[in-house]
C-alpha cells in the first residue's frame, strides 16, 4: 500500500498545554458538627480556582490538610503551601459567625492567603473583621488570582532556600 506507514503524533504546542490542577486532600473526620460546612468550603474553592483542587482523603490516605473542631477561635496552622491543620473553633460559631465562611476562610490560609483585616464582607480573607452579619464564603477576584498564582506552574517546582516552618493564622 503506497503511502501507508506508521502514524506519528505531532509535538504538543507548549502554549496550548492543558495543566492539571494540583490535588490537595483533606481529612475532615474530626470536624464534628462542621463536616458539611468544611465540605462546602472546599467545594467553593474548587468552583473558584483552577490550579488547585481540594478533595476528601480516601480511607487510609495521608491528607495534606487535617480539619478539627475545637472550642477555641478558628485558625489554621500551615506547615507549607497546601499543607497544615485547620481548626473550626466553636468560639466564633457561638458568637454568630457563619460556619461555611469560616471553613472557606481557613482553607484560604492553607492555600497561601493571609488575613486582610480590617476588610469588607466582599473579601473572604477579611475574616471576622467583616462582622457576624457577613456570610459571604466566596473569595474575591484578587484572592482567587493569588491562589491561582500560588499553585501555577512556578509553584509546582521546589524553590531553593525556602525553609518549611509552621505559621499560625486566624
Amino acid at each position: 500500500m503506497a503511502g501507508a506507514g506508521q502514524a506519528h503524533a505531532a509535538p504538543a504546542d507548549p502554549d496550548h498545554r492543558i495543566r492539571a490542577a494540583r490535588v490537595l486532600t483533606y481529612d475532615a473526620s474530626a470536624s464534628a458538627e462542621f463536616r458539611a460546612a468544611v465540605d462546602r468550603g472546599a467545594a467553593i474553592w474548587n468552583e473558584s480556582v483552577d490550579n488547585v483542587e481540594l478533595r476528601p482523603a480516601a480511607a487510609g490516605q495521608r491528607a495534606n490538610i487535617r480539619i478539627l473542631a475545637d472550642n477555641g477561635w478558628p485558625r489554621a496552622l500551615t506547615t507549607s503551601l497546601g499543607n497544615g491543620t485547620v481548626y473550626i473553633g466553636r468560639q466564633a460559631v457561638n458568637q454568630g459567625y457563619d460556619t461555611i465562611r469560616i471553613s472557606a476562610h481557613e482553607l484560604g490560609h492553607i492555600l497561601g492567603l493571609p488575613d486582610r483585616k480590617p476588610g469588607p464582607c466582599s473579601s473572604l480573607m477579611s475574616g471576622s473583621s467583616a462582622g457576624v452579619s457577613c456570610t459571604n464564603p466566596y473569595p474575591n477576584t484578587a484572592e482567587r488570582a493569588e491562589v491561582e498564582d500560588n499553585f501555577g506552574v512556578k509553584a509546582a517546582r521546589p524553590q531553593a532556600g525556602v525553609s518549611r516552618q509552621a505559621v499560625v493564622v486566624n
